[in-house]
């Protein structure tokens, strides 16, 4: 046989073992995710209301981002299926975010629900600009479009509930419209500041890092090449004006 024949077979059959192992890899995963996720419902029994549905909504949420890390780890080629994961991943919290609002009332509740929305809304934009090998042009310029993305958003959600508010007296509703629009800016725009300056530094993969932003702590996950841009990120995180504390459980691909 000639043997540049055979040189091209041995080639693709150890191209079609990798995928293969990627593949068995990928569902072992999907499937400890489930599993982890009927356990954690399991739990959520022993509870009782709105408590008992935030439960099952926080292992939904575990769920879609455990599914989530395994599409990054082992589907880095399919840009459709890590995008669907990352919506899902939004779509999730989003539920999440409203069961938590069910323990709120009358205006409280609705700006709290305006606040989920508008934070859907946004993750569901960085999902669809999700690009596992974007060039560092492309990464700024999503970022750049990411911040104003959200700044209109935050901008339309404190316009809405200054509208809501004027349901009740003059005084309450300046005090609980200034309050609200500030904690919308303060966690989103440190989550967009994080984002940026994540997607402006070529030695981190931004987009195989997710941001979130509760109350000024910044919470990173996702995968990476190594422990230095595991490093990089957080040092990126730590240095943005607002941010009081730095969780990660970034992990780094074997």
């Amino acid at each position: 046989m000639n043997k540049f024949l055979i040189l091209a077979l041995a080639g693709a059959l150890s191209n079609a073992y990798a995928a293969d192992n990627d593949k068995a890899a990928y569902d072992a995963a999907k499937d400890k995710a489930t599993a982890d996720y009927k356990a954690a419902k399991a739990q959520c029994k022993s509870l009782k209301g709105n408590a008992e549905d935030i439960c099952i909504e926080e292992a939904k949420v575990a769920r879609a981002r455990a599914e989530a890390d395994a599409v990054a780890q082992h589907k880095t080629g399919d840009v459709k299926d890590l995008r669907k994961a990352r919506e899902d991943v939004a779509k999730a919290e989003y539920d999440l975010a409203k069961e938590k609002c069910d323990d709120q009332s009358g205006n409280a509740k609705k700006a709290c629900k305006l606040d989920a929305k508008a934070a859907k809304e946004s993750a569901i934009a960085d999902a669809k600009r999700a690009d596992p090998t974007p060039t560092i042009g492309e990464r700024t310029a999503a970022a750049v479009d990411t911040t104003r993305d959200r700044t209109t958003t935050a901008v339309d959600t404190t316009r809405d509930r200054t509208a809501t508010a004027t349901t009740t007296t003059a005084t309450d509703a300046a005090r609980n419209t200034t309050a609200a629009a500030g904690d919308v800016m303060s966690d989103t725009m440190i989550t967009t500041k994080v984002k940026a300056d994540l997607a402006a530094d070529p030695a981190v993969k931004a987009m195989d890092v997710h941001v979130e932003t509760v109350k000024g702590v910044v919470m990173l996950s996702g995968f990476v090449p190594s422990k230095s841009e595991a490093d990089k990120a957080v040092q990126l995180a730590r240095g943005v004006k607002g941010v009081t504390e730095v969780k990660s459980s970034i992990q780094v691909k074997k």
